[in-house]
């Protein structure tokens, strides 16, 4: 479990997918760092289970981790993510949430849209600025 090898198995098709996971298997995975692991933890939302010191994640909290770290990827708040993620329902349940990520991901476009329609405005004012102060050189 610790060294990786499940992984390349997995990367590969040849064997099943690991029912639980350490620490250092999803910080592995996913490129984050264990105190990342802890922060979502301590925001609820994963929930991994433990063994003496040791935390166990499901295949439930991996799933919920690629989301989260989509989620923050794009700029959703930790409230965002967690109102999807509560949302959660297998099979056509589901729907909700997914269309409630729809929702969310066409405001975020919109708000980046308007932050991109801020900055271009601020760069074109900035260029003409320098364009006034080289003419006085």
């Amino acid at each position: 479990m610790g060294d990786g090898s499940d992984q390349k198995v997995r990367a590969a098709g040849a064997g099943p997918a690991p029912e639980s996971f350490s620490i250092t298997d999803l910080a592995r995975e996913y490129g984050v760092t264990s105190r990342t692991l802890r922060f979502y933890e301590d925001e609820g939302l994963i929930h991994p289970t433990r063994r003496g010191m040791t935390r166990i994640y499901s295949r439930a909290d991996h799933a919920r981790l690629g989301w989260i770290l989509r989620g923050r990827s794009v700029g959703f708040t930790l409230a965002d993510i967690r109102e999807l993620l509560d949302m959660y329902a297998p099979g056509e349940a589901r729907r909700a949430q997914l269309e409630a990520a729809i929702a969310k991901s066409r405001e975020r476009i919109a708000a980046l849209e308007g932050q991109r329609a801020a900055i271009d405005a601020t760069i074109a004012e900035l260029q003409d600025f320098c364009r006034t102060v080289e003419a006085r050189l």
